[in-house]
């Protein structure tokens, strides 16, 4: 039979040419591409490379999950068996199944491993999965599993049923990560810390706005100026932890996101071969911590190595996150607050489908029980007896039940005494009544039957109101789960701003109060109504704790922590401190000899009660002070009247004793009982002023010599303070205060005589005025403006300099004016509260310090003056063309009338 070129042998229609004909209707192959092309797209970004947002999984992850949860018997299981069982649910190769599984497993939050399944530090792949074992963490059996919760569908062969999404009662995402390659998008989570993720799932139930940020196992530091909350177009930069050595070695000891020590080797020998720094040796030393130990060139400065490696290597990798999720089988871009919001909500569904579930099945059990209870006390099985056939059987229980309960369709008065039930009966129940066993029947107790239906009732009742306060049970759901696995999880990676390396209790300080409750003994953040304030302080820092029996004590804050009572000084305690010394002075209850000392607490063991006297019971402190920057103050002693001493009254100077440690038992002050120890005069540093820097970045305080050099900072040295709004600020010296940057003229040590000098705008006479003034204010921590307070008014420049000389420019007459003028010569120095000369009678277009060179005062460019004229329309001989082009607003000025402000 002959065939057209275009039929198969069968005489079907073939596939050449453009067209394909099928049934009568033509498909071209465009058509086909576009549709075939949308398939695909969708079945990647669906089942394979974006995670769903009702768990936190990809398809193959929840299937390796569901598999491990069906093998579940609490011992550990081959990962070639769970790889095995996993394969009836997803529709790929074993090796994909194993490499998902690894990387499920070495985030240490779902799966519990055994073996070697490889190091995410070093890049080592796991062992064979023959030779591995892995279960369920009990984590993941809490959080992710609940077959009456679980909606299900059928596997792709049918054979099987497989959850759509498991009932994941956690922001696993967020704390887990994730990123894909799909067709036409990607998504990339980065992981997030446990025990801040839970906070803020409580702070969110409770209507407060969350901010969270990344937090990896390998440690390193993270910027999140721009982290955008993880949407698109954010960005972060991460860096290694490098620590110096010596001068000639320094270490890597924490990893950045992403980043194995074999690939940081090689990127650091890439830059050593472009000669980008100088390297002498590298040894990988990684074992239970990382370590890449960095032999360097001589002569090669440490400090430049580690800016070299941050700039030419791995150390520091920027990373953009994409926050891409299925919601409702569609991908959407977000932040991850908003997924946090969403995971919390749906946490809170899930616990009230469980509550409902759970008081839907004590509900049987408790109407089962009080059938039960009716059927044998009220013997009605007697009734039975003599029925012929199964529906009179049912009948005549009907009949009699109906003596002693009602349903709601019967719509009871209040008057009946029968027990109400909360549906109708039916045949299922009498049915369950005759099986009941006549063994059961003759041993029925029905005091042991009263006990479980109050029992019942009792927990349909905590049931009920979980179910009316859902939100605080969400709470207490995420409070515990905090409790119980939380420990371990602290955060990692350290929060920098401009890459300034600091603790992550700098991030979270002030985040708590600390309280103290003198009389009962107790310290702790929950102590506010009976207690007394002591200081701000972060909920990880550590408390230390003096008491009148010399004995001292150093704690983890808590709510409430019992530390004994007497409590003599109680404030946050900071690890190797060497400056904060403490002097006191005890009587020893056994010799009955008061001695003195001075020491320092730079480590403990916490929760370890330290004695600090000789050890002797009953042994009392008499005198104790805190000392920040080392001080030794003078004391004035009196000695018991009955003492035989001859001079009862003398002073003791602490200067005179060494700062020693501890456990030291201190010098002897007298052998004589001694009535009472009081402050004579404040004493000065033994150890020698401070050195105070400010990180020009971050704005913060430091005695690393970062940043800008303050000065030398005695015991009793202010700050002093000039911002950009024309206000001055004193303050106490605190290295844990972060200063504005962007606001702040002028931070330096304070000096009673020192004059500030000020050219600013005077809203209320539309002049530019100057003044010099001294600082005569003494209240702390208060800012005091020392321009007009006008709307309009603004600070224009200012100065602590002597003599400072300013170049300014004025328009006049639709020509600009320029002069110069030094504002020690053109005013003398009056109080902070007046108003100043008036240096123009406009604002100025425009200020610059110039060098204070010789005394001559100038007025408008080219005219001499004794004095200095004000600018403005009276000016002698207007200027030149020429000079009207000299100097403009728009050139380099340390201060220009938009208020933008500059450090001097």
């Amino acid at each position: 039979m002959a065939t057209s070129p275009n039929s198969n042998a069968d005489g079907t229609p073939g596939s050449n040419g453009s067209n394909a004909h099928t049934e009568g209707h033509v498909i071209t192959i465009s058509g086909m591409y576009e549709n075939y092309f949308l398939d695909y797209a969708s079945y990647v970004i669906l089942e394979r490379a974006v995670p769903a947002i009702e768990d936190g999984l990809k398809p193959v992850q929840r299937r390796i999950l569901h598999a491990m949860y069906e093998k579940d018997d609490g011992r550990y299981h081959k990962v070639a068996n769970i790889i095995g069982n996993t394969m009836q649910y997803h529709p790929h190769g074993d090796a994909a199944i194993g490499d998902a599984l690894v990387n499920v497993g070495q985030k240490e939050l779902l799966i519990d491993t055994q073996g070697n399944w490889g190091d995410f530090r070093t890049g080592d792949s796991a062992a064979a999965s023959r030779y591995i074992e892995a279960r369920l963490t009990k984590f993941a059996l809490e959080v992710a599993f609940n077959p009456q919760t679980t909606n299900w569908t059928v596997s792709y062969d049918g054979r099987k049923r497989e959850p759509v999404s498991l009932p994941m009662k956690f922001p696993l995402i967020l704390a887990q990560g994730t990123d894909g390659i799909a067709v036409g998008l990607s998504t990339k989570i980065l992981p997030h810390n446990f025990i801040e993720l839970c906070k803020a799932s409580i702070d969110i139930l409770r209507g407060k706005n969350v901010k969270i940020y990344p937090d990896f196992m390998t440690g390193g530091s993270i910027t999140v100026n721009d982290y955008q909350g993880g949407q698109r177009g954010g960005k972060v930069k991460v860096r290694a932890k490098i620590e110096k050595a010596d001068k000639h070695i320094i270490l890597i000891k924490e990893l950045p996101y992403g980043v194995t020590t074999v690939s940081l080797a090689e990127s650091i020998g890439k830059a050593v071969e472009k000669g980008q720094i100088k390297i002498k040796k590298i040894d990988d030393n990684t074992a239970a911590e990382v370590e890449i130990a960095i032999e360097l060139m001589p002569g090669t400065s440490p400090d430049v190595a580690i800016d070299a490696l941050y700039a030419f290597t791995d150390c520091e990798v920027s990373i953009s996150p994409n926050a891409c999720i299925i919601v409702e089988d569609k991908p959407i871009f977000t932040n991850v607050e908003e997924i946090l919001r969403i995971s919390t909500e749906n946490t809170k569904d899930l616990l009230r489908q469980e509550l409902e579930i759970k008081r839907h099945e004590l509900e049987e059990k408790w109407l089962f029980a009080s059938l039960e209870k009716i059927f044998i006390e009220n013997r009605i099985y007697h009734q039975i007896e003599e029925c012929e056939s199964w529906e009179e059987v049912m009948a005549v229980i009907y009949r009699e039940l109906r003596k002693y309960v009602s349903t709601p369709s019967e719509n009871p008065k209040d008057s009946d005494k029968r027990l109400k039930l909360f549906r109708e009966l039916t045949d299922d129940d009498i049915t369950r009544l005759t099986e009941i066993r006549i063994k059961r029947i003759s041993k029925y107790n029905g005091f042991k039957a009263d006990e479980l239906i109050e029992r019942l009732i009792e927990e349909l009742e905590d049931v009920a109101h979980h179910l009316a306060n859902l939100t605080d049970y969400a709470v207490a759901y995420f409070q515990n789960l905090l409790d119980k696995y939380g420990k371990g999880r602290e955060r990692r990676t350290t929060i920098a701003e401009g890459f300034e390396t600091i603790q992550i209790t700098s991030v979270v300080a002030n985040n708590a109060k600390l309280y103290v409750d003198r009389k009962e003994g107790f310290v702790g953040m929950g102590l506010k109504k009976e207690g007394e304030f002591v200081c701000d302080c972060s909920d990880i820092d550590d408390i230390i704790v003096f008491r009148k029996d010399g004995k001292m004590v150093v704690t983890r804050i808590a709510d409430k922590t019992f530390v004994g009572k007497d409590i003599l000084h109680v404030d946050v305690w900071k690890k190797a401190d060497e400056r904060t010394t403490y002097n006191m002075i005890y009587v020893d209850a056994k010799s009955g000899v008061s001695k003195a000392k001075r020491f320092n607490v730079t480590a403990i063991t916490r929760d370890k009660e330290y004695d600090l006297t000789m050890g002797n019971p009953n042994s009392k402190t008499l005198y104790f002070s805190v000392n920040p920057n080392g001080e030794a103050e003078l004391v004035s002693i009196t000695l018991s009247p009955a003492s035989p001493a001859r001079i009862k009254v003398f002073d003791f100077a602490f200067a005179d004793l060494e700062i020693k440690g501890r456990a030291s038992q201190g010098n002897t002050v007298t052998k004589y009982p001694v009535k009472k120890v009081v402050l004579k005069e404040a004493g000065q540093s033994t150890i020698g002023a401070i050195k105070v820097y400010m990180d020009e970045v971050s704005g913060r305080l430091n005695t690393d010599e970062r940043g800008k050099y303050l000065g030398a900072f005695d015991t009793g040295v202010l700050v002093m303070c000039l911002y950009n709004d024309g206000t001055y600020e004193l303050n106490d010296l605190d290295l844990t205060r972060r200063y504005d940057v962007n606001t702040l003229l002028y931070i330096g040590k304070f000096d009673p005589e020192q004059v500030v000098n000020a050219v600013y705008f005077d809203g209320n006479k539309e002049w530019t005025m100057v003044k010099r003034f001294k600082i005569e204010t003494s209240k702390l921590g208060e800012k005091f403006s020392f321009i007009s307070d006008h709307k309009n008014s603004k600070l224009l420049f200012a100065s602590v300099k002597e003599n400072p000389r300013i170049e300014y420019s004025v328009k006049v007459k639709g020509k600009k004016l320029d002069g110069e003028v030094s504002l020690g010569e053109f005013m003398d120095v009056k109080g902070w509260k007046a108003a100043g000369n008036r240096l123009s009678d406009q604002k100025l277009l425009g200020v610059k310090e110039l060098e204070s060179v010789g005394s001559s005062t100038v007025g408008p460019k080219g005219v001499n003056s004794g004095q200095p004229a004000p600018v403005g329309s009276k000016s002698p001989e207007p200027p030149s063309e020429e000079s009207d082009k000299k100097f403009h607003a728009g050139d380099t000025i340390d201060f220009d009338v938009k208020g933008q402000g500059k450090l001097f």
